[in-house]
């Protein structure tokens, strides 16, 4: 059984970490997928490397902030595939890295621009296509900093904490045409990105990563941070018709981290 079968899947802010995961198990699991973030060249090496075909990927740059380019992301879908089932919206800007009492509130602008804004423009561009489909989904990738907020981080908490809302009044509204909304939050992501994040850390430190990883994990009741790929299956099930009477929820991937 394969979980989306057939079905066209667009993913906003495809990257290094769990967007390119997110690419592959939506293949693995039957999709035709529509790759999208600002890197052109990231997008082709990206698609060289999974090796499917045009009739079952294609990738279009695309800045969400742009509502033209958003436009164009889900006219060029419809062109390729004939119509989108899907929306996993993982593109993020994390913003400044200050102290609020030293914060320019003019540089929040920028999360709440991708995190928060750009993710509505790009569902409201999908919108006509989703009501088309009989098995319409949106996933909003979330984090567990709203949840369980760090120091220095507040642009980024608000808009994800925004993000969050504003699913669940999309869940609301647009059930009535058979569109699910649903959110994943997910904690530490282990894959290329966080762990190049934890070696700056150590290097700062004077220690090894593994010390720092170790530290990490020891706030983790599994004992071990989430990889990519398996924070990806999560996605993919709320995106499938497996969960097909699940919407406005939110599914916390964190290894027992936080548990609301």
């Amino acid at each position: 059984m394969v979980l989306l079968d057939g079905l066209s899947v667009v993913i906003s802010g495809v990257g290094p970490g769990l967007g390119q995961e997110l690419a592959r198990a939506c293949l693995r699991e039957g999709a035709r997928v529509a790759l999208a973030c600002r890197n052109q060249e990231y997008l082709q090496a990206l698609s060289t490397e999974l090796g499917a075909d045009a009739t079952r990927l294609v990738t279009v740059p695309t800045d969400i902030t742009d509502p033209v380019q958003c436009r164009n992301l889900i006219d060029k879908t419809i062109e390729a595939f004939g119509g989108v089932d899907v929306l996993l919206n993982s593109a993020y800007n994390p913003g400044p890295y200050v102290a609020f009492e030293d914060a320019d509130l003019d540089e929040w602008q920028g999360p709440l621009d991708v995190n928060l804004l750009g993710t509505m423009r790009i569902t409201q561009s999908a919108l006509p296509a989703l009501k088309a489909s009989r098995n319409a989904s949106i996933v909003n990738v979330n984090s567990m900093i709203f949840r369980k907020p760090l120091v220095n981080q507040g642009a980024y908490v608000a808009s994800k904490g925004a993000l969050l809302g504003a699913t669940k009044s999309l869940a609301v509204e647009l059930g009535k045409y058979g569109i699910r909304a649903n959110s994943v939050v997910l904690g530490w992501m282990w894959g290329d990105p966080v762990e190049r994040s934890l070696q700056v850390a150590a290097d700062a430190g004077g220690t090894t990563l593994e010390t720092i990883k170790s530290e990490v994990e020891k706030n983790i009741p599994l004992g071990e941070i989430p990889d990519d790929a398996d924070c990806a299956n999560a996605v993919i099930f709320l995106a499938s018709p497996m969960a097909r009477v699940i919407t406005g929820a939110s599914l916390d991937v964190n290894g027992g981290e936080f548990m609301p």
